[in-house]
């Protein structure tokens, strides 16, 4: 796969039968197995490249003496949280999450259910680069594959379990993504009472994320006719509330309703709460007004993770819709889902009103291809100008200008008073950009 990072901020990542092949498939399980003993649980999405590299997961580690345990097609919490409560070596998820059906990824949790810490990672990686010879089995000690006929009972039992509301008389609209949570969301919320109306529950094994899903809430927005909107992505770790209204609410502003309600049911350890250097001013700002603290870290859901666990905080996550709660090993957007209603239903408010604990300021986005994005920390003239923005916009605006983490794109992010105004500044930006580290290939869409 290169010369590239093995893992990036979401597991291992590329073109199905491309970059990420069966071969690699079995040398990262050959890998992750080399001189260890142990159980791998192995969970997949609805891709069609799914079936192919599990099945290289499960042969590496056969080869290395461990057995497996093949899940399906199950959520990506589903998976931590069997990997946990079996205590096995490992639990992997086969999945690209929001991306497209011909991209796929393997994700590595470790006997928690947590994803393996980035020194684990770093080790991983370095033996997978070395390659053979690995340590192999032979005779009774190679590896059998088994089963869990009951695993998604399991997990739905787990989150219906923790319940502390009934949703009875609350009517929700679900974009399963034609993804990980095609049966498991559906299930579960009808479980807890909810009336529910599922869609892009279909899957075909390639259109999974296809203009639906928590990257396109407008597709749930268009179809949910007064209903509370709940999008997941194709493994289900993300969520992207629509309100009563048909309005998109991100994962900062279901943070902030969450962060509210926990506040005020004295559920959130010191008043901390983790977010990326990607969450809104306006997140921030509601925050401030509630009297809670916010603790920065490094964009990524596994950052967030540590840190939450680090200062022994309840709640973090980031814009895209990964949250995740004090005591839980791995964001879930089903369990972020189901503690959204539970907000809803301890207040008897729906989300449009909700909502109004934080105030969204525009937003624009670009997203720029570059030729050489590791020259950005260099680009001085770039950073006098992000500077200058700043101060012009003070308190009632915020830029954000970073690297993509896999691809050779700037990501530029302006907030600002009016639409106009943070598109202006946002395009400004993007031209110094393009100046001073070179044009990529068209933006994507």
């Amino acid at each position: 796969m290169g010369g590239a990072p093995l893992f990036s901020t979401d597991g291992v990542r590329g073109r199905a039968n491309v970059d990420l092949t069966p071969e690699v498939a079995v040398a990262l399980a050959r890998a992750a197995a080399d001189g260890r003993q142990g159980t791998a649980l192995v969970g997949r999405d609805t891709r069609r490249s799914g079936q192919m590299l599990a099945a290289g997961l499960h042969a590496g580690f056969h080869a290395s003496g461990f057995d497996t345990i093949d899940l399906g097609i199950l959520p990506v919490g589903a998976v931590s949280y069997l990997t946990a409560s079996t205590r096995s070596a490992y639990g992997v998820m086969v999945s690209a999450g929001h991306h497209p059906a011909e991209d796929n990824g393997i994700r590595f949790f470790g006997p928690d259910g947590a994803r393996l810490p980035a020194e684990r990672e770093r080790a991983l990686a370095e033996r997978y680069r070395h390659g053979s010879p690995w340590v192999g089995a032979a005779g009774a000690d190679v590896g059998i594959q088994l089963g869990m006929p009951d695993a998604l009972e399991r997990y739905l039992n787990h989150l219906a379990g923790k319940a502390r509301y009934s949703l009875r008389g609350m009517s929700v609209s679900l974009d399963c993504a034609n993804g990980a949570a095609f049966l498991a969301a559906p299930t579960l919320f009808a479980r807890l009472g909810a009336d529910v109306a599922a869609h892009a529950a279909e899957p075909t094994g390639m259109n999974i994320n296809e203009e639906c899903g928590a990257m396109h809430p407008g597709f749930l927005a268009g179809r949910s006719s007064g209903r509370l909107g709940l999008a997941f992505d194709g493994d289900g770790g993300r969520l992207i509330a629509v309100d009563e209204d048909g309005v998109p609410a991100d994962g900062d502003v279901v943070m902030a309703v969450l962060a509210r309600h926990l506040h005020l049911r004295d559920e959130l350890p010191g008043g901390l709460v983790v977010a990326t250097a990607a969450s809104s001013l306006g997140f921030r700002l509601a925050l401030r007004t509630l009297g809670l603290q916010l603790v920065e870290t490094g964009v990524g859901e596994c950052g967030v993770l540590e840190e939450l666990r680090r200062r022994g905080a309840g709640l973090g996550g980031e814009p895209s819709g990964h949250i995740v709660f004090g005591g839980e090993p791995a964001g879930d957007g089903l369990l972020t889902a189901r503690r959204l209603l539970e907000a809803m239903a301890a207040t008897g408010a729906p989300l449009k009103e909700l909502r109004r604990v934080m105030v969204e300021f525009p937003r624009a986005l670009r997203n720029i291809p570059v030729r050489v994005r590791e020259r950005l920390p260099d680009a001085a003239p770039l950073w006098a100008a992000v500077a200058a923005m700043e101060k012009r916009l003070g308190d009632t605006g915020r830029v954000l200008v970073r690297a993509a983490d896999t691809e050779q794109v700037v990501r530029v992010m302006v907030e600002a008073p009016t639409a106009v105004e943070a598109a202006g500044v946002a395009e400004e930006l993007a031209v110094l950009v393009r100046r001073e580290l070179g044009s990529g290939s068209a933006e994507p869409g």
